[in-house]
């Protein structure tokens, strides 16, 4: 029996989470359940019992199909009862089950019976539960209801069938849209909240039709509206207007503006509110047309009411990032809300006073904040430190107060998100202000004396490795970094044997002592501490024994390494000591992806190269080293592009393949990036077999195996293509996995002599278009546009049928040129009749190309598009019409 509902005492207050539901069951509530099926019902048993049913179905419960359908025919069983507030439980109940229990139509005519009752609360329930149970057929039955529904003279009434509506425009927009003419007399009505729901679903059924739209926004602006949630949203729906006109001048010109300015007077908090934000929100908002909207949130700066502060400051917070001249106004109402006691909106003030201050107010605001940061939590303090960052990059010569507010926070209690951002926002300062080196520097110094968290101190350990030999006195450092040596954790220690070593390196002054220095070191507990001291001693030259030049030390010791550690790691557990020394030119320099986690997890195999990677991509210039480490590539000429590797094999499969496609003048290079996942056996003469019959301009000329491919070690085995230069040659490549499998001794490891050739067939692979363009971006399109002139442009219009929405046919198209997007314009507004999409990017060939789309939506749904392409070579401009042609 499930416990029963216990009165809350006195004595229990202090009980925070306290609930009446605590410890109810399934099972138990479902024994409950019986007391439905009672001859003399008992109204409020039965409404406790459904009480909790709901509580469980809230709460992720999940019922089984009998249990549903048990439940839910003994809950149709209560209809019988009068009980007002029984039968709207009742309601609720049917409305949970209705996903769960396929029996829930039968209900259907108990519905019907309620929904043309004379008491309007069983119309309204059964006309929201009706509507969500329904389906297309019996739809068409109820309509006439549905439509009387919504001019009821109840509100209550109306409202229902009017949310329903919304709700099933979703699912029968068809039967909804019929409707238009009664939803239009709803939006005149003097209740509220029907008001509200028929301007909403009116919307919703024109939103397909710009027209219609600006047609009911003209009539609704002239001030038929009273009720204050509709006229919110009739606000929304005018910036929407606004925001899609493109009547749109530099004096502020706008249709529907006087609207939203008109709405500032509005004796409605909410109303005001939301047409101040309306304005701020404008695109190409001008200082007049911000004006009344600033002076209106100005004044909810000093309400009584914290969400009107709030909802203020907030909104004044972004038009500062924008507009800040504007917000200044309001900097000593906002100085006033640092003390305010809900911390959001102090928070709020202190970023906007900070994006607002003036180079004179700088040191009154740190005052200020230094109060108010100890009284905020951590994701706050956060914010704060990010807006300090942005005012010493500002105003630089007041990096001094800055920069010391910052240190004074960095030696206070905090987690580790907000000693990160901390320490990132000194780091950026001494980059970007010189004078500011120094003293934030020895600032983290003094915090690396007591800093509870590893990963700061090895990053802070680095960059003074890197920072701290350009300063005045070097020396002054290593005090600090020595401490690490003694004090610290093994990683920290080792960071630090590493960070002295660089000082050795780059100040020869100091190269005695650090050699003194490092030789402690080598009596270290830990082996990495004691082997980065040996290597940094016999290398750097002990004794003044220099055995390589500084520039070649330097490079060695701290100099980027071409192959991935992983790799390197891996190929040199496989090295089987003879004659021959290691070659580091034989590790894959292919970025390995992590497989820690497909290592812990039982039942699955490692996916080694055939998994998407999960670090970070190898760049142009790595594979552009290994390409040319090659020797059959080297007269290829300069790489142009590699892209993104593509899967060919399925996951969890014996073997993993994808493949990377490197672009040259006139060659493709496909790298196989291969990994066997099977341990007992090695694949040894590892080679893709290409089908080229589907790629006409495309000869294969090279073909490069991989000796061997073990258990889990990466492999790549290489197949090269000649095509005409210059040209962007597409086609179809199927591709073939053929290798000779040995058996694997587990006991031994050794791998049996006799083999079995075998072949593995892989996905097939397509060169494209976009393969031949690079992505990169431009600062300002419109200069770059200008500069590049009228006379290589070309200027078409395509149509390119249906599509879901505007805003899959510019994908579509951005991804069919592999261009950059610019400015943002890849986004495109929900609802959007129209855009403009500016593309950037290099054709093969190093040649610039900018493209400028334009797109157009009609009621049908099909795209019209105009594309306008410039470049520096008229035949480029031709080639990009050609692909958007034949895509």
């Amino acid at each position: 029996m499930a416990q029963t509902f216990i009165k809350k005492d006195d004595d229990r207050d202090d009980e925070d989470e306290y609930s009446p539901f605590m410890g109810i069951e399934k099972g138990s509530v479902l024994q409950e359940a019986r007391v439905f099926n009672d001859p003399q019902l008992d109204p409020r048993r039965c409404s406790q019992v459904i009480t909790r049913l709901l509580y469980l179905l809230n709460q992720g419960e999940t019922f089984t199909k009998i249990e549903a359908t048990e439940v839910f025919f003994a809950v149709t069983k209560l209809f019988q009862s009068r009980d007002i507030g029984l039968r709207r439980m009742v309601y609720l109940m049917i409305k949970e089950l209705s996903p769960c229990a396929d029996e829930v139509i039968i209900v259907t005519s108990c519905l019907m019976k309620d929904m043309n009752s004379k008491t309007d609360m069983y119309r309204a329930n059964a006309i929201r539960v009706l509507c969500r149970i329904t389906d297309g057929t019996l739809l068409t039955q109820i309509e006439r209801y549905l439509k009387q529904a919504i001019v009821d003279k109840n509100p209550v009434v109306a409202s229902s069938a009017l949310v329903s509506g919304i709700h099933l425009l979703q699912t029968n927009p068809e039967i909804v849209k019929r409707w238009s003419n009664e939803v239009q007399e709803a939006v005149q009505s003097r209740a509220a909240l029907v008001q509200f729901h028929a301007l909403a679903l009116l919307h919703q059924i024109r939103q397909n039709d710009r027209l219609a739209v600006i047609k009911l926004v003209t009539s609704l602006t002239r001030g038929t509206v009273r009720s204050p949630l509709a006229q919110c949203l009739l606000i929304r729906y005018t910036s929407q207007v606004i925001r899609e006109s493109a009547t749109s001048t530099q004096t502020g010109d706008r249709p529907f503006y006087d609207f939203l300015e008109g709405c500032l007077r509005h004796k409605a908090e909410m109303v005001i509110f939301e047409a101040a934000k309306a304005i701020t929100e404008l695109q190409g908002v001008t200082s007049r047309e911000l004006t009344p909207a600033i002076s209106v949130l100005q004044l909810f700066l000093s309400s009584s009411k914290p969400v009107l502060r709030f909802a203020a400051v907030r909104t004044l917070n972004k038009v500062a990032m924008t507009h800040p001249l504007a917000v200044t106004n309001c900097n000593i109402d906002m100085e006033n809300l640092i003390s305010d006691q809900n911390r959001s909106i102090a928070t709020l003030a202190i970023t906007t006073l900070l994006k607002t201050g003036n180079e004179t107010s700088v040191d009154r605001l740190m005052k200020q904040i230094t109060n108010f940061m100890s009284d905020i939590a951590d994701e706050f303090k956060v914010v704060v430190v990010e807006a300090i960052r942005s005012l010493c990059l500002k105003f630089p010569l007041k990096y001094r107060s800055l920069m010391n507010f910052l240190s004074n926070i960095l030696r206070e209690e905090g987690g580790f998100d907000y000693k990160k951002t901390i320490v990132d926002s000194i780091v950026i300062l001494i980059r970007d202000i010189p004078d500011a080196k120094e003293s934030g520097l020895l600032h983290l110094c003094e915090f690396i004396e007591d800093c509870e968290f590893t990963y700061l101190s090895t990053q802070i350990l680095h960059f003074l490795g890197i920072e701290g030999p350009k300063t005045s006195d070097p020396s002054k450092y290593i005090r600090y970094i020595y401490n690490r040596v003694h004090l610290e954790n093994a990683t920290v220690r080792a960071s630090a044997v590493s960070t002295l070593a660089r000082f050795g390196v780059t100040v020869e002054s100091l190269k005695p002592q650090i050699f003194v220095l490092l030789r402690r070191c080598l009596f270290d507990n830990d082996d990495e501490v004691r082997d980065r001291a040996t290597l940094y001693l016999k290398t750097l030259g002990d004794n003044d024994a220099v055995t390589e030049t500084e520039k070649d030390a330097i490079d060695f010791l701290f100099g980027s390494l071409d192959v991935p550690l992983i790799n390197l790691e891996t190929s040199l557990k496989n090295y089987e000591p003879s004659e021959e020394p290691f070659d580091i030119g034989s590790v894959p320099k292919e970025i390995k992806s992590q497989q820690l986690a497909e290592k812990k997890a039982p039942g699955k195999k490692p996916t080694g190269h055939g998994a998407p990677p999960t670090g970070p991509t190898a760049t142009v210039d790595a594979y552009e080293k290994l390409l040319s480490s090659i020797p059959q590539f080297a007269a290829f000429g300069k790489l142009f592009k590699s892209s993104a590797p593509v899967e060919l094999s399925e996951a969890e499969t014996e073997y993993a393949v994808n493949v990377v496609k490197h672009i040259f003048d006139s060659h493709v290079v496909f790298q196989y990036n291969c990994t066997n996942t099977i341990p007992e056996q090695v694949l040894e003469n590892v080679i893709v077999v290409v089908d080229a019959s589907e790629a006409e301009e495309f000869t294969e000329v090279i073909s490069r195996p991989l000796r061997s491919l073990p258990y889990n070690s990466p492999g790549q085995t290489f197949v090269a293509f000649e095509k005409p230069e210059g040209v962007p040659a597409v086609g179809k490549f199927s591709n073939m996995l053929r290798f000779i499998v040995k058996e694997v001794d587990p006991s031994t490891g050794e791998a049996e002599e006799d083999g079995v050739e075998d072949e593995y067939q892989l996905e097939d692979l397509e060169v494209v278009a976009a393969d031949y363009m690079l992505k990169e971006g431009v600062s300002n399109f419109k200069n770059a546009w200008d500069s590049l002139g009228p006379d290589c442009e070309r200027v078409d219009e395509y149509g390119l049928g249906p599509r879901e929405s505007l805003a899959e046919a510019v994908g579509a198209v951005i991804n069919l040129l592999g261009m950059q997007p610019c400015e943002g314009t890849e986004v495109v507004a929900s609802n959007s009749r129209s855009h403009t999409c500016l593309l950037s990017g290099v054709y093969i060939g190093n040649v610039r190309v900018l493209v400028r789309l334009s797109f157009g939506i009609d009621s049908s749904r099909e795209v019209a598009m105009k594309l306008a392409v410039r470049s520096s070579d008229e035949i480029v401009s031709d080639v990009i019409h050609e692909i958007v042609a034949s895509g």
